[in-house]
Order: structure tokens, then C-alpha cells, then sequence
């Protein structure tokens, strides 16, 4: 199959006008394939030859203006078209399309609960060659129709409001102008809760199995949704761009959410079977924030091509964040009273959960700029490996400290004119510069050069100068004293950043050491070279990028270190603390603070902690680099206990039942780190948490999962569980247990499934490498080590970019951090047959794994 080149992409475009698409789609033709029939009027400029793309089983017939054409010309994905006259033309094609097991193109999936099936596509990038043909292009925009003839009680729904004509037979209203990526369908026996809002129709569906978890979210989804929605009208001058808003949610995505014009997919995990955190519910709210910011950030206006995806995915990140801490419901949610922000706190999570990714993706070999040369992204396969923590994360963070410097007036003002100009058209980098810089009179050619075509992550060190006399300040506060604060930038780009200063506070109830609050005042970094004087005595605790406003790793002065060792969690603001724990995090992949204290610290704050996403960042750090990869062996014993301390501690500090959702991480992190089946056998036998909670499905398969690592469990008990729970959910974690168990027989049979059987769909193929490597299983694994690299290049040749992606991250042999490890892998991207997708995830986890091994260096050095 031929990927689409950039070059190729600017030819064609210069060539056609694609007016419209006329698509009809019969899915009751067997459980493989479908039928598709497409035809394709569109214009050609000059006369010339070019090409149409489709990816069938079976080329039924072509014909061009009436005229049949040669089915057998089809060359892999790619049907040519030759000696075009000038003109007007219609393009027919008839094929066979097949359904696919990996969440590309037409994905089918049947549901082990109730034996109903359910279809979707997922069209992204270069995928609609899968279900019909196209020119695939994002910046050759047309308007589609698409009619469905799906089985009997099935419902079909699509990017507008899809008619039943009866006999299965459904029409789905035309769409504006939008590009072939975004074309949508739907169909199966849904489950659906619809409404109205704003004169347009609102849904929300989900497999019929799901029903009774949708309709408990129910209210709640809505009520986000139509807030957002409100809010975003107050925000954009633009209204949205389509006749309805549906949202699915879709068994198997491999992404978390995608942003179809008027028919937004999302996984079906966020239908939540079993309890979970105001965290998670947090997070799903900024899903579907995120995915309706691209109504307008991607849909309304389009990238023209792949280098650019920063203009969709940094966008929807940033206003999906900001955008959700400013609306109001209309009724009660997580405690928090009708008519008040629900979520005041996104941005906590964005700096523990979501920063840490962009950081993390900037520093390895294969980082790129936010806004990459379009030369970087020649074609389609290397656009693909652009979506990642510097596209969202990084990208957004950018985006939040132009807001800081530009001000939020401008920014949206700029944002509107660039809607203004190119709607249901394509942009680039230059024209939202422009239009950015239309609203303001600073430089944001020059913001944009410095910020989007750079790599790598800048640090600021705070430098703290003595005390030393100086005049009392105007109101009395400087006590005759004075300290100066100087900050170093190791890096080039312009930062506009808080500090936050405190002191000790005596007497305060709370955490260990309570700091209070005394000053914040903004700097630029660079400066003039000279160091800030501020009066009074030295503080306690001075934090660079208090608030977080910028993209910078921090260190902190000597001093604030040591405070912040003892009065971590008494720091008064949760958005402090994240900077301060990344900070932390930080400092341990760098091998500047040993995991041990990193440890330490969380043993010390945590139990004071509040805020469910610093809990859950730290927790999720501590479990799986801390002490699954950073610690050496020998050290391995005291670390694990210091974990397991740690959740049982939490587990104690919560029995009165105050805080439920502390309560829950705590649990799944016990859990996760046991080493001992005892307590989690009785937990499973009583079908309960002593103090609670009730045992739930993905608590039940989370404590068997572990039980099977430390060879607890059998066969026999994974089928019994498996009878009990035959969801999907269910299959993942029977495959996830079998697949942990500690015996050769299971280790074979699992390294079979995933690399010689390719029956596995993309979850069960995760679920199933998810449990193979374990911590402690070395003996067993260590043979399949350099297995791993000939089998996974063989499976992603063979599978495809979605199984390539999933193998390279959780087939990978993480836990073995060792030297022969990194050479093996090193070795491995010599191999011609990789392929892109595959190539970035391994030099990803090697860099990783070098990082690893220079953490467990530096520590055994200290030693």
C-alpha cells in the first residue's frame, strides 16, 4: 500500500474541485465484509493524470463519466486515473470492503453479553480507503451523502440527522464542506438517550449491554455537554457548524475520543461499568470538551496538511482544560451546588497527568517542534507518529502561556478572525499567525518562531541571594531586610512566569510543615540580567511557575528543597503542589533526586494530600517508574514496601468514609502492589474491601490479575470469574490474567496469541501483552526478550499501524533494564522491515530504557 505524500497531496489539489460524494454502504452482506458504492463528482482544472485511493477486498467495477474502467489497474491502495480532460467528471466505484478487528476504517464488533453486533468507523488520517474510495486528502473538502441499508432494529447514525426510510434503509443528511478524515458512521442495535438543545437535536449512545450505566450518567453527560456548549457560543463568534451533536460511545477505539463533525466517537470505557473517581468523571468531562472544541478547531477550519495537527489537537487540548473551568451546571454534581464550576481544578490534572507527557516526549530522540517544518512530515506515515505529548500536551501548555502573555481579549479575538476567514476551508501555521497577530500589537511571528518550530524542554533554576539590609517597604513588611531572587534558563525560549513565595505558618492545623501564603509577582525570563529584590526576610519557599502558566522543567533553590521535603503537602494550592511534585518527577528521571526520596516524600505527603489527581499522578509515578524501573534490585524490597505502606496507610486514613474517591486509588494501588495474596484472597472470597468498597467488576479482575502474577490463582479460577462477568470488559481481563500467570505453559500460549494466531482484536491484543511482562518474572520472560523484536516487526508488517502501535507499547519488555536489553533493541532498528509506526514506539521505550538504566547507574554510584 502507497502512503500519500505531501508533494503529491499539493499536486492533486492543484488539479481538482471535489463537489460532492454520493455513498451507499450495505452492511448485511456477512460478517467480513461490506458493500460500498461511491460516486465522486468532482472537477478538473487542467487535464492531466492523478489517482483515487481504496483499500477493498474485492473491486467490483469502475467507471469514469459513464465509461467502465479496468478493475485490475488498481495498484495497492491506489486506482489511476489518466489523460483527465478538463471538466467536469463522475467517478464510480463498487466494492467489497472488508470489517476490520484493529479499530480501522469499518470496525465490527460483536458483544460477548448479549451476542449483538455494532459497527463504526474510525476514518483518521488515510483509514476511509477502508470503507469507501476517496481523494484523501484533509484540503480536498466536499460535501457527502451517505445512505445505509443495516440490518433489521439496528440504528445508523452519522455526521448529520440519519432518516429511517424503512426495510433498514437509512439517509443521513448531507454535510458541509469537511474533509474525508471526518466522515462518520454508526450502526447497531444503540442504546440512546436523546434531547434538544439550542433547536438542534443532542444524543448519547452505547451498546444496548451498557444501557443501564448510560442512563446513571445520563443527566450528567448531558448537562456538561450543553454547558460547553453554551460556553463555547460566548467564546466563538462562529456558531456550530452542523445540524446535530450526537455522541457514541464505541466498543474497541484505539484513541480516546475523535471528533467527527456532528457525531463525536468516544471509547465505551467512559461508560462507567464500576466506581470511579470525581477524577475520572473530571476527565471524561474534558473529553468531550476537548472533542467539541474541534468543531470548530479542526472541522470548521482544517489543517491543509499533517504538519500542522498542532492546529487541532493543541487547541481542543487547551480549551478543553480552560473551557471546563468555567462552566456551571444546572443541578448538583460532585458535590458542588447548582450554578458553580463542577471542575475548578482541570488544570491540576493537566500539569500531573497530562504535562509529564509532553516533557516526557520532548526530551527523547524522536521529539519534534509543536508546529514541525512541513519538509518533517513528508507523507501520511510520518504525520501518524506527530500525535503524541508534544501535539497535546506541550502544544497546549504553549498555547496557555501565549494566553498569559497575549491576554485572553486578543487571543480570542484573534482566534475569531481566523474562524471568520477560512470556515469549511483549510489553514496553515502562517495564516493563524496572521490572523493572531491582526488582534495584537506584539510579535507573535516572533512568540511562534520561539515557541512552535523548537524542540526540547527549557529548565529554570531559582538562585536565592542572603538577606541584607534595606529600607522597611512603604507598608511596613520589609522589616529592614531583603533577598534577591535571580533565575537562570537553560534553554531559548521567552518565558512570562509567577512566583510564589511562603513562609512557615505556626500553628497551623493540617500536613506536616503548613506553609502560608506571602507574596506572587510575575517575571519575564529572560530578564535584564538583574536579580529581583524583594523585601523582607528570605522566604521559606520560593516556586518559579507558581500556577504553572509556562512549559519549563523547575529547580528550586537549596533551601525551598528542604522545605519542600518536610511541607510538601502543607503548600496551600493544589496547582503549587503539581509543580512542585513535577518538580520532583523530574529530578528523578534526570538523576538529580534518588527514587528512594522521591518515595520518601510521597510516604510523608500523600496521606495529607486533597486533591484526588496529585494523589493519583504520584501514586501511578511512584508504582510504575519508581519502583518497577528506576530502583535496583537490591533496593527493590524497601521500595515495595514503602509503597505498600503507603496505600495501606490511606486505606486506614479513609474507614469513616469521608472520601470515597481517596479511598479507591488507594485500593487499586494496594492491590497493584501486593506481594502478598493473603488479604487479597479474603478481599475476593468476601467480595468486599474491609470498610468498603463492595468488590466491582474491575476491582474483582484487578485483585485476580494480581493474584495470578504472584501464582495465587489458576485456570480454573479465571474461567469461573470469566462465567460470572462475559462482558468484554470480562474476555480483557480473563486475558490479562492468563497471560500473568507465572508458568511456562501460559507464557507460551500468550506470546502465541499476540504474535503468530493475528485473530486478536486491538483490546484483547493489549489486554493480553498488559499481562505478559511482570515485575519478578524475570526467570520466565527473559528468553522472550529478543524474541520480542524479530516477532513484533513480523506482526506490525503484517497487522498494520493500530496493532504496530499497541505492540511497541505494551509488548515491549520494559521491565528488563539492563544493558543487553538496550543493545538487543538498538540493534533491532537497524532492521529494514520496521515500520514507522513500530520504529517510533521502540526508539521511544529505548531512550526510556537508557534513561532507566542511567537512573539505577547514578544511584548505585551515590551508594
Amino acid at each position: 500500500m502507497s502512503v500519500l505524500t505531501r508533494d503529491e497531496a499539493q499536486t492533486r489539489a492543484q488539479i481538482l474541485d471535489v463537489e460532492r460524494y454520493t455513498i451507499a454502504l450495505d452492511l448485511t452482506t456477512g460478517e467480513e465484509t461490506f458493500d460500498s458504492r461511491t460516486a465522486i463528482r468532482f472537477t478538473a482544472r487542467a487535464a492531466g493524470d492523478t489517482f483515487v485511493e481504496v483499500k477493498p477486498a474485492t473491486l467490483r467495477s469502475i467507471s469514469l463519466d459513464g465509461q467502465p474502467l479496468d478493475p485490475a489497474l488498481l495498484d495497492g491502495n491506489r486506482y489511476p486515473l489518466t489523460a483527465l480532460a478538463a471538466g467536469p467528471h463522475e467517478l464510480h466505484i463498487d466494492a467489497a470492503m472488508r470489517y476490520s478487528r484493529t479499530g480501522e476504517g469499518m470496525h465490527r464488533f460483536t458483544d460477548p453479553t448479549d451476542g449483538e453486533t455494532y459497527v463504526y468507523t474510525q476514518l483518521f488520517m488515510e483509514d476511509v480507503q477502508r470503507v469507501f474510495a476517496a481523494f484523501d486528502q484533509p484540503d480536498l473538502k466536499s460535501v457527502f451523502s451517505i445512505d445505509v441499508t443495516a440490518p433489521e432494529g439496528w440504528t445508523v447514525l452519522g455526521n448529520g440527522v440519519a432518516e429511517h426510510a424503512g426495510q433498514g434503509r437509512w439517509t443521513i443528511a448531507a454535510t458541509p464542506l469537511v474533509s474525508t478524515y471526518l466522515v462518520a458512521v454508526a450502526a447497531g442495535p444503540w442504546h440512546s438517550v436523546t434531547t434538544e438543545h439550542a433547536g438542534l437535536p443532542f444524543g448519547i449512545h452505547c451498546r444496548r449491554s451498557l444501557a443501564p450505566y448510560l442512563d446513571a450518567d445520563a443527566d450528567e453527560i448531558l448537562d456538561i455537554t450543553r454547558a460547553l456548549y453554551d460556553r463555547y457560543h460566548e467564546k466563538f463568534d462562529e456558531p456550530y457548524p452542523f445540524d446535530s451533536y450526537d455522541q457514541a460511545f464505541v466498543p474497541e477505539f484505539n484513541a480516546g475520543a475523535m471528533e467527527n463533525p456532528g457525531l463525536v466517537t468516544f471509547r465505551d470505557e467512559f461508560v462507567y461499568r464500576s466506581a470511579v473517581t470525581d477524577t475520572e468523571r473530571q476527565t471524561r468531562a474534558m473529553v468531550i470538551a476537548h472533542e467539541m472544541a474541534h468543531m470548530w478547531f479542526g472541522d470548521l477550519v482544517t489543517l491543509t496538511w499533517w504538519d500542522d495537527i498542532w492546529l487541532n489537537e493543541s487547541f481542543a487540548e487547551y480549551m478543553g482544560y480552560q473551557t471546563l473551568t468555567e462552566v456551571s451546571l444546572p443541578r448538583a454534581l460532585n458535590s458542588v451546588s447548582a450554578g458553580e464550576t463542577p471542575f475548578p481544578d482541570t488544570w491540576v490534572d493537566f500539569g500531573v497527568a497530562r504535562k509529564g507527557w509532553g516533557y516526557d516526549a520532548d526530551q527523547r530522540p524522536s521529539t519534534h517542534p509543536v508546529a514541525p517544518d512541513p519538509d518533517a512530515v513528508p507523507d501520511t506515515a510520518s504525520a501518524l507518529l506527530n500525535f503524541d505529548g508534544i501535539s497535546y500536551a506541550k502544544g497546549a501548555s504553549a498555547l496557555r502561556q501565549l494566553v498569559a502573555w497575549l491576554g485572553e481579549k486578543d487571543f480570542l479575538a484573534g482566534i475569531n478572525t481566523h474562524f471568520a476567514r477560512h470556515k469549511f476551508a483549510n489553514a496553515t501555521l502562517a495564516d493563524f499567525i496572521d490572523n493572531l497577530a491582526s488582534a495584537t500589537d506584539r510579535d507573535v511571528h516572533a512568540w511562534a518562531e520561539q515557541w512552535l518550530r523548537t524542540t526540547g524542554v527549557d529548565t529554570l533554576t531559582a538562585e536565592i541571594a542572603a538577606p541584607e539590609p534595606a529600607e522597611p517597604a512603604p507598608n511596613g513588611n520589609g522589616n529592614g531586610q531583603s533577598w534577591a531572587l535571580a533565575v537562570t534558563r537553560d534553554g531559548s525560549r521567552p518565558h512570562r512566569i509567577t512566583v510564589g513565595t511562603y513562609d512557615h505558618a505556626l500553628g497551623a492545623q493540617g500536613g506536616p510543615g503548613h506553609l502560608a501564603p506571602r507574596d506572587r509577582f510575575e517575571l519575564d525570563v529572560p530578564g535584564d540580567g538583574t536579580p529581583t529584590i524583594r523585601p523582607g526576610r528570605r522566604p521559606a519557599l520560593v516556586v518559579l511557575n507558581d500556577g504553572d502558566l509556562t512549559y519549563a522543567k523547575v529547580r528550586l533553590d537549596t533551601a525551598s528543597w528542604d522545605t519542600v521535603l518536610t511541607s510538601l503537602s502543607g503548600i496551600p494550592d493544589a496547582l503549587t503542589r503539581a509543580v512542585v511534585w513535577n518538580t520532583a518527577r523530574d529530578m528523578v528521571r534526570d538523576a538529580e533526586l534518588p527514587p528512594a526520596t522521591y518515595l520518601a516524600a510521597a510516604r510523608t505527603h500523600l496521606p495529607h494530600e486533597t486533591d484526588l489527581a496529585l494523589v493519583q499522578g504520584v501514586l501511578s509515578f511512584a508504582a510504575g517508574q519508581v519502583v518497577d524501573r528506576y530502583t535496583n534490585p537490591e533496593d527493590l524490597p524497601a521500595a515495595r514496601a514503602t509503597l505498600t505502606d503507603l496505600c495501606r496507610d490511606l486505606i486506614r486514613r479513609t474507614e469513616d468514609g469521608s472520601r470515597p474517591g481517596l479511598r479507591l486509588i488507594a485500593v487499586r494501588h494496594f492491590i497493584d502492589a501486593a506481594t502478598q495474596p493473603d488479604t487479597l484472597r479474603n478481599w475476593l472470597d468476601e467480595g468486599t474491601v474491609h470498610g468498603g468498597p463492595e468488590l466491582d467488576p474491575e476491582l474483582r479482575w484487578r485483585i485476580l490479575t494480581r493474584l495470578a502474577v504472584l501464582g495465587a490463582t489458576d485456570e480454573a479460577a479465571i474461567a469461573t470469574a470469566l462465567a460470572a462477568d462475559p462482558s468484554a470488559t470480562g474476555r480483557e481481563g480473563a486475558a490479562r490474567c492468563r497471560a500473568a500467570l507465572p508458568t511456562a505453559e501460559a507464557k507460551a500460549a500468550a506470546w502465541d496469541a499476540l504474535f503468530t494466531d493475528d485473530t486478536l482484536s486491538n483490546y484483547l491484543f493489549t489486554a493480553t501483552a498488559q499481562g505478559f511482562w511482570q515485575p519478578g518474572q524475570e526467570e520466565l520472560t527473559d528468553d522472550y526478550v529478543a524474541r520480542f523484536y524479530p516477532d513484533a516487526i513480523a506482526l506490525a508488517a503484517r497487522r498494520g499501524p493500530a496493532i504496530a502501535e499497541a505492540a511497541g507499547r505494551y509488548a515491549f519488555p520494559a521491565y528488563a533494564v539492563d544493558p543487553t536489553s538496550l543493545g538487543t533493541g538498538t540493534r533491532a532498528l537497524e532492521d529494514p522491515d520496521l515500520i514507522p509506526a513500530l520504529r517510533r514506539k521502540l526508539v521511544d521505550q529505548l531512550d526510556d530504557l537508557r534513561r532507566a538504566l542511567a537512573v539505577r547507574s547514578a544511584v548505585a554510584l551515590a551508594d
